[in-house]
């Protein structure tokens, strides 16, 4: 029977190729809740295909997938199938396979498959982060003002203030600010060192949980605060983490 982390590593990299596939022959698709939350064959295939051999390899293990999925246990997979579904479909690279596996004592392991790179991503409990097989170097501690901030912000979320105010505050600060339109891929991102903090809003456990975990193999922090009637997922070195998490609070409170 593979290690958990072995079995993550393969089952991402063959979600990814699965949905690569259906994405050069062709695929339906359906929206959500807007314009740009879409959903595809190629989404349902995958996590198909991962919760079919979850339950072959780990038939004890809890299972929870962004498209329906929803049976968790002790030990639960966290299962994003195309993390950056309106990124695939438009053509655009920056999309992955995603899995987390968290248990009683908290997150264990994460994987990402970053296809067009072919970036194999893994790290955990006990497990330093790795891409394709080497180890990242240790994050470094870097003021907010020296990195760059990754985010999101949806155009129909502009005229909640409790939304823009706190994340304008942190873009402020920084050294520059990037959109990548999938999360994990941003939070790999992190663990490398490439970008130097992520901040989103109301994550949901396969957007966030596969790269925390990532993140903190590499050295890194994560925090999830509660202000201005939203859930702030802030990941990066401790410092960052830091004052990103102090401009959110400040930004929030009644002056």
């Amino acid at each position: 029977m593979p290690a958990d982390l072995e079995l993550a590593g393969s089952l991402v990299r063959a979600a990814a190729e699965l949905a690569s596939a259906m994405l050069r022959d062709g695929l339906s698709t359906e929206h959500k809740t807007s314009v740009s939350d879409v959903v595809s064959a190629a989404d349902h295939a995958a996590e198909e295909l991962v919760v079919t051999r979850l339950r072959e390899h780990r038939p004890g293990d809890g299972l929870v997938g962004e498209e329906g999925t929803n049976q968790p246990a002790e030990r639960t997979w966290f299962i994003d199938p195309v993390d950056g579904t309106y990124n695939f479909l438009s053509g655009l690279p920056l999309w992955c396979s995603a899995l987390a596996l968290t248990d009683a004592d908290g997150l264990v392991l994460g994987a990402v498959y970053h296809p067009a790179a072919d970036e194999l991503w893994l790290g955990g409990r006990g497990h330093p982060t790795t891409c394709n097989g080497n180890p990242v170097p240790t994050l470094t501690e870097r003021p907010l003002a020296a990195v760059s901030v990754a985010s999101y912000l949806h155009p129909t979320t502009l005229p909640d203030a409790g939304a823009r105010v706190p994340l304008l505050r942190v873009v402020q600060g920084a050294a520059t600010v990037r959109m990548l339109g999938s999360g994990s891929i941003e939070l790999a991102a992190v663990a490398a060192g490439r970008l130097g903090a992520s901040v989103q809003l109301d994550s949901l456990d396969w957007d966030w949980l596969p790269g925390i975990a990532l993140v903190e193999a590499a050295g890194g922090v994560s925090a999830v605060l509660a202000a201005a009637g939203h859930r702030w997922h802030v990941a990066g070195c401790a410092q960052a983490v830091t004052e990103i998490s102090a401009l959110i609070r400040a930004a929030s409170s009644p002056s």
